[in-house]
């Protein structure tokens, strides 16, 4: 996927946060129809054993600054699903011990052609929202004593039914499924083979696409068309 969250404040959003039952809200909620990779995002994550909302800085690895931290020059708002299980990689311990889930409305995604855009689109939810498997880590800056806490979308081989919008990757779209999201969840599950099967390219639910001029105009181009779930 290609950076950019769509999570505005809506009832299939919110609805999403009271399914998750979470504990503790330590961070006001942030809802925009436009996040970008590097800014922050709320993730649902748990941490001894609590359930809770955390605002995170969508870029798993950061680097010291003279306030705290900053995005490392890095690329990793996205974690590979083939990196996983390389021992050293930037979400090997992550995977194992502080995966996250984030809620959302849709996405988007950007072709690229030569290393210029050739179009771009904006998936959402046909009905309710998403539920993007994630990674995160928590930091801190041994000079100023801040903390910081990061996160990344896990992505997957491209999915079929998206083979016109983008060709290089998918998204992982968690099953909306109660026993799933709690094992996903679970700091205390280390062996992350019991989530081979979510490694593979899936849609759980269905999805309305739309083409746009560019995220920041947001002009559509055609009509929306769907895309349904894998059964």
């Amino acid at each position: 996927m290609c950076g950019r969250l769509n999570i505005g404040d809506e009832p299939a959003v919110v609805g999403l946060y009271e399914d998750l039952q979470i504990q503790l809200f330590a961070d006001t909620p942030i809802y925009s129809r436009f996040i970008h990779a590097a800014q922050n995002v709320s993730i649902v994550r748990q941490k001894q054993g609590v359930r809770r909302m955390d605002n995170a800085i969508w870029w798993l690895l950061l680097e010291p600054s003279a306030t705290g931290f900053k995005p490392s020059r890095y690329t990793s708002f996205n974690t590979r699903f083939d990196k996983l299980n390389v021992k050293g990689s930037a979400g090997y311990q992550a995977f194992r011990h502080s995966r996250c889930v984030i809620p959302a409305k849709g996405f988007g995604e950007t072709e690229y052609v030569n290393g210029k855009p050739m179009h771009y689109h904006d998936l959402v939810a046909k009905d309710g929202g998403l539920l993007l498997g994630g990674l995160c880590r928590e930091w801190k800056n041994q000079q100023t004593g801040k903390l910081a806490l990061s996160c990344s979308v896990i992505t997957l081989p491209p999915h079929p039914k998206l083979s016109k919008i983008h060709t290089k990757a998918s998204p992982l779209l968690l099953p909306p499924e109660p026993a799933l999201i709690n094992a996903w969840l679970d700091e205390s599950m280390t062996n992350p083979a019991m989530f081979d099967d979510l490694l593979k390219p899936r849609i759980p639910v269905d999805l309305i696409a739309q083409q746009i001029d560019k995220p920041s105009s947001y002009q559509t181009i055609g009509e929306a068309f769907n895309i349904l779930a894998d059964n």
